[in-house]
Formats: C-alpha cells, sequence, structure tokens
C-alpha cells in the first residue's frame, strides 16, 4: 500500500493558512494589500467582534472581471508576477497568490467585484467546508469588496487560540495603522462594531501628511521629531525621526518601510539603534517612521510567508547609508533660541511642520562610520 499521497485541495489550503493567517489581523494585512496593489485611492474597513466576526475591505481600485473572479481564489492564482525577471524585482506588496485562498479556506468569504467594463459586477462566494465556488452577478460599483465572516469556523482549535475582541482588535488596529501610514495618497476608514475609529482624508502635502502621522502616532510624538529627506547614490531615506529627548520604555512607535513596505530587519534595526546610541540612556527606544526607497532588484522580500522581512543584496551599503544619515541628522541638532530644531538646510533636513519647543540633550561628537559590529550587536532591537 502506498504511504504518500497527495494533498487534497481543501487540506493544502487549511496548511497554508497556517502559514498566512494567524488572527484577524493576518487577514486585514492581506487584504489592504490587495486593495493598494489595485491602485485603490479609497479603503473602507468594517470590522465586527475585534474581526473574528467580521472583516470587510472596500476599494475603488480596478476590480476583477467575471472570469477572473472563481480563479482569484486559487492557490498561486495572481496578477502581479509572470516570470523569474518580475520575482527578482517586485514592486507590489502581494505576489504569492495564496493570501485569498488560504483566508477562504478557514472561513466564509465572498468577493465582489467589478472592473468597469460592464454595468453590473460580480461575485464568488465560498466556505471553507467544501471549497467550491459559487458566481452569481452583483450591482457593484468599479472596485472590489472582500467580506470574510466566521475565522476558523471549521477549525475550532484554531479559534481557541484567539485572545479577547480587545486584543484581536487592537493587533487589528496596529495592522491598519502601518498600511495607512505606508501611503498618504490613498483615504482609509476604519470602523469596529459600527463605530468610526479612524477616518484619513487622502492627500501627500506635507500638511495632510503631518496630519495623518499625528493621528495614527500622537500628536506628541509630532511635536518632538524632525522631518528628514535625504538622498544618495540611488538611495533616499525620508520621514520623521523622534528627537532624542522623546524615547520610549519599549519599541512600539517604530515605522520603517522599505517601497512602501512595512518590514522589520537585522540591518536596519542595528543602524539605527547605533545612530542613536550615544544620545538615549540604556533601555530607552527611539520614535520613528521612516521610508527607506531603494531599487527593487536590490531588495529580495521573497522570504517570508507574511512578507515581513527582506533581504537586502548590499547590506553594508544600506546599513551604512541608514547609520551615518541618522547619526549625522541627530549629531547637527542644536537647540534654537526658538526651541526648535536648527539642521542645516544642505541635508534637506527641517523640522516637523507641528513641531514645538523642546530641550534637547546634545548629542557626543560624532565618532565615523561604524559597522556591524558595533555596541548591541546586529540582531534584536527595534518593533514595528
Amino acid at each position: 500500500m502506498a504511504k504518500i499521497h497527495r494533498l487534497d485541495s481543501r487540506l493544502a489550503n487549511q496548511i497554508a493558512a497556517g502559514e498566512v493567517v494567524e488572527r484577524p489581523a493576518s487577514v486585514l494585512k492581506e487584504l489592504l494589500e490587495n486593495a493598494l496593489d489595485a491602485g485603490a485611492r479609497q479603503i473602507t474597513v468594517d470590522v465586527e467582534q475585534g474581526g473574528i466576526k467580521l472583516i470587510k475591505v472596500r476599494d475603488d481600485g480596478t476590480g476583477i472581471g467575471e472570469d477572473d473572479l472563481p480563479l482569484a481564489l486559487s492557490r498561486h492564482a495572481t496578477s502581479k508576477i509572470q516570470s523569474q525577471e518580475d520575482l527578482e524585482a517586485i514592486g507590489t506588496l502581494g505576489f504569492r497568490g495564496e493570501a485569498l485562498a488560504a483566508i477562504s479556506s478557514v472561513s466564509r468569504l465572498t468577493l465582489a467585484s467589478n472592473d468597469g467594463a460592464q454595468a453590473q459586477g460580480w461575485q464568488v462566494s465560498v466556505e471553507g467546508r467544501d471549497m467550491a465556488p459559487s458566481v452569481a452577478p452583483a450591482a457593484h460599483p468599479r472596485g472590489t469588496t472582500v467580506t470574510m465572516r466566521d475565522l476558523f469556523f471549521n477549525t475550532p482549535a484554531r479559534r481557541r487560540f484567539l485572545r479577547t475582541e480587545k486584543t484581536e482588535f487592537n493587533h487589528l488596529e496596529e495592522v491598519f495603522r502601518r498600511v495607512a501610514l505606508s501611503e498618504f495618497q490613498t483615504a482609509f476608514r476604519l470602523t469596529h462594531n459600527q463605530k468610526v475609529i479612524h477616518q484619513l482624508p487622502a492627500g501627500d502635502d506635507a500638511t495632510l501628511r503631518a496630519a495623518r502621522v499625528a493621528r495614527l502616532c500622537g500628536r506628541a510624538f509630532m511635536e518632538q521629531a524632525m522631518e528628514v529627506d535625504i538622498e544618495r547614490a540611488g538611495l533616499r531615506l525620508h520621514g520623521w525621526m523622534g528627537l532624542p529627548t522623546f524615547s520610549r520604555s519599549q519599541a512600539d512607535l517604530q515605522y520603517f518601510y522599505v517601497n512602501g513596505r512595512v518590514i522589520r530587519d537585522k540591518v536596519v534595526n542595528h543602524a539605527v539603534r547605533q545612530a542613536y546610541s550615544d544620545v538615549l540612556y540604556h533601555g530607552r527606544h527611539p520614535a520613528y517612521v521612516l521610508f527607506f526607497e531603494v531599487d527593487p532588484a536590490l531588495v529580495d522580500v521573497n522570504v517570508h510567508p507574511t512578507k515581513h522581512e527582506v533581504r537586502f543584496r548590499e547590506q553594508r551599503m544600506v546599513h551604512d547609508f541608514l547609520f551615518r544619515t541618522l547619526h549625522r541628522t541627530i549629531a547637527e541638532v542644536r537647540p534654537g533660541d526658538d526651541g526648535h530644531a536648527e539642521v542645516p538646510l544642505t541635508d534637506q533636513v527641517q523640522p516637523a511642520p507641528t513641531q514645538g519647543s523642546m530641550p534637547l540633550t546634545t548629542p557626543r561628537p560624532d565618532t565615523g562610520g561604524a559597522g556591524f559590529g558595533g555596541a548591541g550587536g546586529f540582531g534584536g532591537g527595534g518593533g514595528y
């Protein structure tokens, strides 16, 4: 009797769901990334019971045609890559083609969409029990609505691992915050149990960007942050750095994006930690919202199922650029006559638009560049 056999599609998808879908927040992350990849400029998220009962994500993106709807719920089906060359220079947030299949295998999922080619839209529904998609006409404007109900209804052992409604919603809201900080040109709205939690208008000018960061990270952060925008040798770092006087007891206000993707990376963590090491007490953590732009061909995002980790092809170059940029910016901060940080404009570092008066701790002189072997080692540190 043969011992090796093929897994049926339902079981295979549920195994994949174990890698992709940990809790309601994992579902929201995948759905928001799909919406942004579709070019959405307005995204609405409705959640009930912390996302366990319902997560509905509506967007005004390009939509999906009738013929593609059933395939959209299939494993390893995607419109984002077609060849090995695409995989080596990924410019989208999603690319694996596993998210919708994994989510639909452990929930009751409905996907309604309209690509604008026809007056009416279409919807496909599937329940994790049988995985048989059902397609029907649906009144839907251009864009897509994904409705997920009853997460883990068919895998009670995994549902028992979920926490309270409040805890699950806190995780979900953190995912919403990370994504909303990554795309200022898209409007976001989040409701929980029919109550509006966040209403974020779209806008990429300095005032609206600062308002969104203040709304999501707190006004105190923006009042004690420097805005930085530096570009050298094809690398660009921009965003907001908390002043040394605005340190945290834990790494709970650290957002670092690589080409729009929020990531955690030991190279980045080490560079940032070393840049602040001269001006922070031991055990304190800096706060920042930073965006790093690099040629997609120089960063590998295909290293983890949840796409939270990346691998830089030129790690030392990236580390040195981040460390030198941040360390020099901190070292050049001086208390001005009006209490605002004064930094030479040649480095394009300016006070954040809502920055207030704060006394500064004068850092020790620049000790020069640092490699990978500095204080604190190469791992740990930094949350996101």
